[in-house]
Parts: structure tokens; C-alpha cells; sequence
């Protein structure tokens, strides 16, 4: 069995779930309001490899910005309004630089998972310089940020550069290599996706001595019963009813 789970057993979903502009500092203070302890949040760089919150490659869907993030250097990007989209008391946020992010979860106390999602082509590159930028910017925190990535190749680079932060793997199902996987890249946990995800599933993850963190869990029960099978962390984009005591 693996060690106790250091970080909150419930985080809020790309900073403040629902509740907020996703990957924006406006949901972190958000997310301390609703009770959580600890937030997720993408990080991506601009076309001038400065680590940035956002979710996907493009920019319209959370942004008034078009096209790719790695085509739009940094200067391009702070200029966007990332708050309007989500509600009009948001408007004029920005899109965040993680060592912002890291700067405002420190001032807040919050834990923090930070997700390596690179764009295309830049796996390796988005691994090594979040990893290393991360490693100096929590150098003095009692608990580090614990990094996940779909990229293999992304989660492995950031080995590389900053071995001494936490790594976890995220899937969509849990796979039947998982724990060969883990092991090549040191990851410490499986972050797998709650559609489908069986009890034994559970068993079998924590019996090869890794760690389970269940994306996205929005629904008071079943929170509930994932918590009692002995997952170590919920996401949820509902900070606010998904609460542990």
C-alpha cells in the first residue's frame, strides 16, 4: 500500500471548478471560499516558452484571443480578456504565468496539482521547463505541487529536470500496464477519469502501491463512494458541495 496521501483529498478543477473562469487566478480565491485546500490547473507555454494556465492549444473557447497559444507569445497573451466568456464581473482577467499562479496558491495556502498540457509537438519541451520552473518556485514549500501529464513523454522530461518533484500519470481508464508505466516514469500516482471506474480497479491501483487521484467528480455520492474505496483525491469542478470532513 502506499504511503499517506500528502495533499487534499479534494481539488478544485483548473483553479476554481464551475465557479469561476477556468485556469484564472480569480478561481483560486474562489476556491478557498468554497472550502477546498487544494487546486489543478493546466499549464501550457506561449510561443516565447513562458508557462502560462490554459487549457486548450486554441484560444477562442476561453479567451477573446484566436488562434494557437504556441503561435501567440507571452506579451500577445496578456493582453486577452480570459473572464468575460464565464461571467461579466470576470471581465479583464488575464491569463495567468504559473509562477503568478504559484505566487497566489503560496498566499492562499492552497496545494496544488499542476498538469503539464502541452501543445502538440512540444512534450518534451513543456515537461522540462514547467518541472524546473516549478522546482524553484516551490523550492521553500513543505509540500511540493504534484505534476501529472497525459504526455508520457512530457511527465518523463520533467523527471529529468526536477526529480525531486511528485509525478502522477494521468489516463482515461486505468490501463493493464499502469503500474509498468508508473514505474518507468517514477510516478508516484494514476490519475484516472471516473467514467467506468470499477471497485476492483481501485483495489488493483492502490495494491501495486500507487497513490489514485478520480477526475471529475461532481456528484455528492459518489465522491463519497470513490473516497470510502480508498481513492486518495477527487477533482471536481463543484468545490462547493464535494466536501470532506
Amino acid at each position: 500500500m502506499p504511503a499517506a496521501w500528502p495533499w487534499p483529498r479534494v481539488l478544485a478543477h483548473r483553479c476554481g471548478g464551475a465557479l469561476a473562469p477556468e485556469n484564472t487566478l480569480a478561481g483560486l480565491p474562489v476556491a478557498v471560499a468554497a472550502g477546498c485546500r487544494g487546486v489543478e490547473f493546466d499549464v501550457m507555454l506561449s510561443a516565447d516558452g513562458v508557462p502560462v494556465l490554459i487549457h486548450d492549444e486554441t484560444l477562442e473557447r476561453t479567451s477573446n484571443g484566436r488562434g494557437a497559444v504556441a503561435d501567440t507569445p507571452y506579451a500577445a497573451l496578456r493582453g486577452l480578456d480570459a473572464g468575460s466568456w464565464f461571467a461579466a464581473r470576470f471581465a479583464g482577467e488575464r491569463i495567468p504565468t504559473l509562477a503568478e499562479a504559484a505566487e497566489r496558491c503560496t498566499a492562499l495556502g492552497l496545494a496544488v496539482n499542476l498538469e503539464i498540457k502541452p501543445s502538440s509537438g512540444r512534450e518534451a519541451q513543456t515537461g522540462e521547463v514547467a518541472a524546473g520552473l516549478a522546482s524553484r518556485l516551490w523550492s521553500a514549500a513543505v509540500l511540493p505541487p504534484l505534476l501529472s501529464s497525459f504526455s508520457e513523454t512530457a511527465l518523463d522530461a520533467a523527471r529529468r529536470r526536477a526529480p525531486e518533484l511528485p509525478r502522477g500519470l494521468l489516463v482515461e481508464g486505468v490501463p493493464a500496464d499502469f503500474a509498468a508505466r508508473c514505474a518507468r516514469l517514477g510516478a508516484v500516482a494514476l490519475h484516472v477519469a471516473d467514467a467506468g471506474l470499477q471497485r476492483a480497479q481501485v483495489d488493483a491501483v492502490r495494491a501495486a502501491g500507487l497513490h489514485l487521484a478520480v477526475y471529475t467528480v461532481n456528484e455528492p455520492p459518489r465522491a463519497a463512494e470513490l473516497l470510502a474505496w480508498g481513492v486518495d483525491c477527487v477533482i471536481t469542478d463543484r468545490p462547493d458541495l464535494i466536501r470532506v470532513s
